[in-house]
């Protein structure tokens, strides 16, 4: 994936299950973007994003992936002007009081591993066990990122 950020080209690829077509990524009501890079892209994917989108809540979240050269960009935006989704981006869910975010599929997947292989959706999650973190899945496997606040941009 070659993605051309104002006269730039940013190579990074995330190798996680991201989306790929708007069309296939559900009701974007109430979801929250989340793109990945590295620290060379990262500014210029800041810009790009905010001369794209607009940006609810005037706040991005930058985090860094604990242990990785990686980054990770998090922004809810208005879906009346979404019509493409950048390169290296999920969409996510957020438990506040943990400061997990989580894919439903990385959801069902952690599930599955503490309720012996059984999707439940009346399970309950400790989510104190997964503060501070990404949990996605990677080619269908579940995989827990550990994060810190990089830092926070005021749009």
């Amino acid at each position: 994936m070659i993605t051309i950020l104002q006269n730039r080209t940013n190579t990074y690829n995330a190798n996680y299950d991201v989306i790929k077509d708007i069309q296939n990524a559900g009701d974007l009501n109430n979801k929250l973007f989340c793109t990945f890079t590295d620290l060379d892209g990262l500014d210029a994917l800041i810009e790009d994003i905010q001369s794209k989108y607009t940006i609810i809540y005037n706040k991005m979240f930058v985090l860094e992936i604990v242990g990785k050269d990686e980054y990770v960009v998090t922004y809810n935006v208005d879906q009346g002007n979404v019509h493409t989704i950048p390169d290296n981006t999920i969409l996510v869910h957020r438990k506040k009081e943990s400061n997990t975010l989580y894919t439903i599929n990385a959801l069902n997947e952690l599930i599955k591993k503490l309720n012996g292989g059984v999707v439940d959706t009346k399970y309950q999650v400790d989510w104190q066990h997964y503060r501070n973190c990404v949990l996605l899945t990677q080619h269908n496997d579940l995989n827990q990122l550990n994060t810190k606040i990089y830092k926070i941009i005021e749009v």
